[in-house]
């Protein structure tokens, strides 16, 4: 395998050749782990086979490096990430300083490149809110919330364990659309950010009252009635106000941001979000969607985290759904026109993670998916649906290194990775850390090129 600094993240792989004499050639775009999950598949499965991973950034494993907490160290293994941009959501307001999205921010403090200059101002205001109640957004309030000394020996961008050791933020709001019942988080990641240390919790008492409805969804689904339950008994195990000092998460329901509104003090910034009340309405067995009641409130911040979903990036050249934000499919099958009936198959193209699917799921998900891609491809070569090399000839990894040549782009080697990987290993350990990450790109060129 090779990783070179190109392409971009997710996955998709094209079959190279498939002649039983030569070895089956198979490129990886994109080395987060679908990239690394699919091609350790392919490799199973098709043992001569060669398979070369290719990447934009000198640094492989995608979300496991980039998107998960410092503070997940056991969470670090395979999850696809195959979405390097984020939903809108098309309010006034939205382009005012201090509103940034929950990936840049988790690109921050994680030491992704791309945002090493985020700079996102965590001084200026005591209050942050959090639009969004899924994992992203609750590891985004424990960053926040949860006391510094507790992350210094975790692998957090060094940028960012000095931001918020001098950050003012000491009230966050996590604002959801729709109920308790609803949530979109796992217990794991409620029951670590409820554990924060001295840390007021304050849940509205009206807003846990369950109806026949909310019951319905709750009996078929373990985790949902398991997060209520956490929701319902931190609502009633705290105090009722928060002593003098102490750092305070509130969980809001039933509201959504109908515009953000900018400070008098300081112009371009945001000073705070109007919020329209909702109520839910059942629109199947099962789910209920937030419609809104021409109500609203005024809730004070000077920062914004939009945790509202992420979206994939189109590729010139390549088939793309802009509605769903994938590349359109079938079992990893890349179609090529839509329109027709059946669809036109991309012979030999094929997509896998989040650019499959579309940003969704656990780690177990991602396993299934590649499965299914890999799977597809196999029967594709044994149904000889793939184009061989005597039919299309194909000149392969040689082809690619010389195109990326003429096209003058730099090619770092997995070697370049590891010199990259000892020296955050050596950094690290000079502070008792497991690595200090290096965030800026002429920090990590000077390193992979030395």
């Amino acid at each position: 395998m090779k990783m070179v600094n190109f392409g971009a993240r997710s996955w998709l792989c094209r079959a190279l050749s498939t002649i039983p004499s030569n070895p089956l050639r198979v490129c990886v775009v994109g080395s987060g782990p679908a990239g690394f999950y699919t091609a350790e598949k392919m490799l199973k499965a098709h043992q001569q086979a060669q398979v070369d991973i290719i990447d934009r950034l000198p640094t492989p494993f995608g979300l496991v490096r980039s998107g998960v907490a410092p503070d997940h160290p056991e969470t670090k293994v395979v999850l696809a990430y195959g979405a390097e941009s984020d939903r809108v959501l098309g309010i006034p307001g939205e382009d005012l300083n201090g509103i940034y999205s929950a990936r840049e921010f988790v690109w921050w403090y994680n030491g992704h490149p791309d945002c090493r200059f985020l700079n996102p101002d965590l001084k200026s205001t005591d209050t942050a809110v959090i639009l969004g109640q899924g994992n992203v957004a609750l590891d985004v309030a424990r960053v926040l919330l949860r006391p510094t000394t507790e992350l210094v020996t975790t692998d957090i961008a060094s940028h960012a364990l000095a931001a918020l050791k001098e950050s003012a933020i000491r009230k966050v709001y996590l604002v959801g659309r729709r109920g308790p019942v609803q949530a979109a988080c796992t217990t794991k990641e409620l029951r670590e950010v409820l554990g924060i240390k001295d840390l007021h919790i304050h849940i509205q008492q009206d807003d846990l009252v369950k109806t026949p409805l909310d019951e319905e969804e709750l009996k078929n689904n373990r985790i949902q009635r398991r997060v209520y339950e956490f929701l319902s008994k931190a609502a009633t195990s705290g105090a009722s106000h928060p002593c003098s000092g102490q750092r305070e998460l509130h969980f809001v329901f039933f509201r959504k941001p109908n515009r953000f509104l900018e400070s008098d003090e300081r112009s371009g910034y945001v000073s705070g979000i109007s919020l329209e009340k909702t109520v839910l309405k059942g629109v199947e067995p099962g789910k209920q969607m937030a419609v809104g009641t021409q109500q609203f409130e005024y809730l004070g911040c000077g920062v914004v985290l939009k945790s509202i979903g992420y979206k994939s990036i189109p590729v010139d050249g390549l088939p793309f759904d802009h509605q769903k934000g994938v590349v359109p499919n079938i079992n990893g099958r890349v179609l090529s026109d839509t329109s027709k009936d059946p669809p036109v198959l991309e012979k030999g193209l094929y997509v896998c993670g989040w650019l499959k699917r579309g940003p969704t799921g656990i780690i177990a998900t991602n396993l299934y998916c590649a499965e299914e891609t890999v799977a597809a491809i196999s029967d594709d070569i044994e149904q000889g649906v793939v184009p061989s090399s005597s039919s299309l000839p194909k000149p392969g990894r040689e082809g690619l290194l010389q195109l990326l040549d003429n096209r003058n782009v730099r090619v770092l080697p997995f070697s370049a990775w590891e010199k990259i990987d000892s020296e955050e290993r050596r950094l690290g350990n000079l502070t008792n850390k497991p690595r200090e990450k290096l965030a800026a790109w002429e920090e990590l060129m000077k390193v992979a090129t030395e």
